[in-house]
């Protein structure tokens, strides 16, 4: 009883001496004039204004409470200091603290280096496709096997053609009338025999005969049964069509030679590498199988089309191959240098003031000429994007380190040091280049010599946002966007990615998608496992089905990122128990959400979505259905019916 007593006693006194305090500060501030129902910054001055550390856009008379998340509203200070929209003045000490480093901007060529991956393959141009050029039997098939080594003029197959045959008889009996019209004294009835035997020789060695073997048929006087084809190309054999003793028809492939001497490597470039890589640009490859090696190879094409589901270039490289170590199917590694001049040329590559052939880059030539393998005229390496002269004395570009600018959307912002006074920053808007190594080449916004923030301009970006000014994520003045902001949720909570205008045959294909979800949902509310890993399979698969080359790019880039944290969690779902299951399905029901209300459905049934408060230890999960009533897919037979309705995304039909 002492004890409660003793503690009732000391907190009535706590109350009093905090009333008696109070009222001592409140006499205190009515004493001091001009002062009364207003809060001081550090420096003594009123605050005008007040805004939000997380909210810069809410901005009030008085101090309070944000109305957005309920945080104290904080004192906007310096707001009357001469300095304009974006600018912010910082005291040296300052700068200290928040780590500001500031360089030049500068006119210089940097090293660029691209690095590609790719793999190695047949020179399409180095194929032969030997077919049979009369029709007959192979008796015998001297190219037995695939990856035979043959030369050219090796003999390939012995074949029994009646057609030949004939052909013989026809050119011994075309001899013989020429021998015996030799004595006519009519001109023209020789020279018509002579005629003739020159067109049977013709006949023979269009089907493939050697001069050799004809002159062998004229000296014998009678025919042959077999004649040999011989190969018109050396290589490997690739492939082989035929087998000994099999008839061939005119056209038939028999076997198919690669000359393996020339490859070509199949590189693939993203699209922000594309100003970086040139035709007739020299790269360096390496082999994993031997490691330290380079070998040397020219980009002989980049493909005008760029590849809708991976988003990357073909890029292909001619590799020579003299020595037979390079394989078609090895992987590589390819690094192509380059610099960039001003107004996007490349230079760095040897070739200015060349002359490079259009099919062939590596004929390469100081002056203008045929071309040493096809005959067509060169062109000028200026007409291929390369430096029409000497590097040296072209403009270099006007560049600043990567850390500089912050980057988000359409938009790059760079703090400047101004000139309007000392420890003063300003946000300016600047138009990028191509990224260069570690640096970015500035088309607009900068001029050489002003010096840019490359460390802490984050946290004067973040200064700017708490006095409401235009910042890189607030760029409107006074806390209102501009017309290129966007909001990070629209309406009914939609995502900034979306909603998007997909066709109609795209939405039909994400029905499958969907339909395999409701599956795996039901199958989970029943407790039945196996039935899940089905609709999973079956998510996965649909996935397949969707042609995303139906979307524009942007909306194309969004789709791939849904479709991977789809197909990540459902393969999940396809070879996990009950338990791992409904923990997967959590964020693959977050992810199909996100997808129906960005590209929408079909409309032929409808799709809600529900609720459980309880799932995950009270920390709640969403789901959704194609039809009315609570299924659970979180707790199954625990508690099916636990849950509500929250809102139909689709109304369906």
């Amino acid at each position: 009883m002492n004890k409660t007593r003793t503690w009732i006693i000391l907190l009535v006194a706590v109350i009093a001496a905090f009333a008696l305090g109070y009222g001592l500060r409140g006499c205190g501030g009515a004493s001091v004039p001009g002062t009364a129902g207003h809060e001081h910054d550090a420096f003594g001055s009123a605050a005008a204004e007040y805004t939000c550390s997380m909210h810069p856009q809410v901005r009030q008379p008085a101090p309070g409470l944000c109305p957005i998340c309920a945080m104290d509203l904080i004192p906007v200070t310096g707001g009357d200091d001469g300095l304009g929209p974006g600018e912010l003045r910082l005291s040296p000490a300052a700068q200290r603290l928040a780590g500001v480093v500031t360089v030049p901007a500068e006119r210089r060529f940097v090293p660029a280096e691209v690095r590609l991956s790719g793999k190695v393959d047949y020179d399409e141009t180095r194929l032969g496709h030997i077919a049979a050029r009369v029709p007959g039997r192979l008796d015998r098939l001297y190219v037995d096997f695939t990856g035979m080594r043959v030369s050219e003029g090796d003999h390939l197959a012995d074949i029994y053609s009646p057609e030949l045959i004939a052909a013989q008889e026809e050119l011994i009996q075309a001899l013989e009338a020429a021998e015996e019209l030799k004595a006519s004294g009519l001109d023209s009835i020789r020279e018509t025999a002579l005629e003739t035997v020159e067109a049977v020789r013709e006949k023979l060695r269009l089907w493939g005969l050697k001069p050799e073997q004809i002159a062998g048929i004229e000296e014998r006087g009678k025919t042959t049964d077999h004649l040999t084809l011989h190969a018109p190309m050396g290589g490997i054999v690739i492939e082989r069509q035929v087998t000994e003793g099999m008839y061939v028809a005119t056209g038939q492939e028999i076997c198919t030679i690669a000359d393996l001497s020339g490859l070509w490597v199949m590189l693939d470039a993203y699209e922000s590498d594309l100003p970086m890589i040139k035709y007739g640009q020299p790269v360096a490859l390496s082999a994993e199988a031997y490691p330290g090696e380079v070998f040397n190879g020219t980009v002989s094409f980049i493909d005008p089309a760029l590849d809708p589901r991976t988003r990357t270039i073909g890029v292909r490289v001619n590799v020579g191959n003299r020595d037979g170590r390079l394989k078609p199917g090895m992987f590589v590694q390819a690094r192509l240098e380059a610099g960039v001049a001003d107004g996007g040329a490349i230079v760095g590559t040897n070739l200015a003031g060349k002359w490079i052939c259009p099919m062939h880059p590596e004929i390469v030539k100081n002056r203008q000429a045929p071309c040493d393998i096809c005959g067509m005229d060169l062109v000028t390496a200026a007409s291929l994007g390369y430096t029409d002269d000497d590097p040296s004395k072209r403009r270099p570009p006007l560049i600043i380190p990567a850390s500089a600018p912050l980057v988000t959307g359409r938009r790059a912002v760079v703090y400047v040091a101004s000139s309007g006074g000392e420890g003063v920053f300003e946000g300016r808007e600047v138009v990028l280049g191509p990224r260069v190594g570690g640096w970015y080449v500035v088309r607009e916004g900068l001029e050489e010599g002003e010096r840019v923030v490359v460390e802490g301009n984050f946290k004067i970006d973040s200064a700017i946002q708490i006095l409401a000014g235009p910042s890189m994520m607030n760029p409107g003045v006074d806390g209102k966007s501009s017309a290129s902001g966007a909001s990070e949720k629209g309406p009914a909570g939609r995502t900034a990615a979306g909603p998007f205008r997909a066709p109609a045959r795209f939405k039909e294909q994400l029905d499958g998608v969907y339909t395999a979800y409701f599956a795996t949902s039901t199958a989970l509310s029943f407790d039945d496992v196996k039935t899940a890993r089905k609709g999973a399979k079956g998510i996965s698969d649909a996935l397949k089905q969707v042609d995303m080359t139906l979307l524009d790019a942007t909306a194309h880039l969004a789709w791939m990122k849904l479709a991977q944290r789809i197909e990540r969690e459902a393969g999940v779902i396809a070879a996990a128990d009950i338990t791992r299951s409904r923990k997967a399905f959590e964020p693959l029901s977050g992810a199909v959400t996100e997808a129906v209300r960005a590209f929408g459905a079909s409309g032929n049934e409808p799709i809600i979505r529900f609720n459980c408060p309880m799932a995950f230890d009270w920390k709640g999960a969403d789901w959704l259905q194609n039809r009315s009533g609570v299924e659970n897919p979180y707790f199954g037979s625990e508690m099916y019916r636990c849950g509500t309705e929250e809102e139909t995304l689709v109304a369906g039909k």
